[in-house]
Parts: structure tokens; C-alpha cells; sequence
């Protein structure tokens, strides 16, 4: 696994520069949902770009954020948030870092392989462990507030 560690360091602190804005700027309440979506999904997607990075392997790397994302969707809706945040988080963060169609492409590659023992396993350990994600998302997202 080879992982940069420039653009992972670069990747973090964009993050967390971008968290503390987005929780310090009170404007954030008056910005129309499409727009607070916009700006979720441009942290979902570096995100999502630091995880390619880290897991190369394309079918692992489809399955981690798909399990991640799952577990984040559950404790954003489990938390009490205004509508505002779960655009954010929940449409936008976890809409752009998880990724049905790059895990719709990767199974009809396999199915062409021939391989649809490999098909069936991944679509059962993902419907599986990402249902997993959300149930535990949740109680976790209940026990944080």
C-alpha cells in the first residue's frame, strides 16, 4: 500500500481548516441547501480522494467507503441536527464520499471476468457490513448528544 504522505498531511489539514470555518461562520445558516450540499460534498470527495489513495486496491477501496459512509450517514441522522447540517453532512459529505456507481462498474468488470462466486461475495459482505455501518452510526451518533 503506498500512501503519500504529503498529500495525506496536506489532505488533513484542508480538513480540519475547512471543519473550523464551516462551524465558526454563522452565515452558514442563511446559504440556500444546494449550496450547503456543494460544500459538504467538496470535504466528500477529497475524502473519498485521500481514501484511494490510502487503499489501493480498487474493490477494497469501494467497499471501505461504502462502509464508512454508511456508518456516517447513520450517526448524522441519528444526532439532532438542524436541516441545515444534515445537508451537509448527510447529502453532501456522505453523498460524495460513498460511491454506488464505482461499486456498479467494478461488479459488471468482474461478471465479464466470469467471476460471479466474487460477485455474489461482494455484494452480501457489502449489503452486510455497510447495514452493520449504519446501526452502529446510529448508536453512536445517539450516544454523542
Amino acid at each position: 500500500m503506498w500512501v503519500n504522505r504529503r498529500e495525506t498531511t496536506f489532505m488533513i489539514q484542508l480538513i480540519s481548516v475547512w471543519n473550523v470555518s464551516l462551524l465558526s461562520v454563522e452565515f452558514i445558516k442563511t446559504l440556500p441547501t444546494p449550496v450547503l450540499v456543494g460544500v459538504g460534498g467538496s470535504l466528500g470527495a477529497i475524502c473519498r480522494f485521500g481514501v484511494d489513495r490510502t487503499v489501493t486496491t480498487g474493490h477494497r477501496s469501494i467497499i471501505a467507503v461504502n462502509i464508512i459512509g454508511s456508518a456516517a450517514l447513520g450517526a448524522v441522522l441519528a444526532m439532532p441536527l438542524t436541516a441545515s447540517a444534515i445537508a451537509i453532512f448527510g447529502t453532501g459529505v456522505c453523498g460524495a464520499f460513498t460511491t454506488f456507481s464505482s461499486h456498479a462498474v467494478s461488479l459488471a468488470d468482474t461478471i465479464e471476468e466470469g467471476n460471479y462466486l466474487r460477485v455474489g461475495i461482494n455484494i452480501t459482505v457489502t449489503l452486510i457490513i455497510s447495514l452493520t455501518g449504519v446501526g452502529v452510526g446510529q448508536t453512536l451518533g445517539g450516544i454523542v448528544l
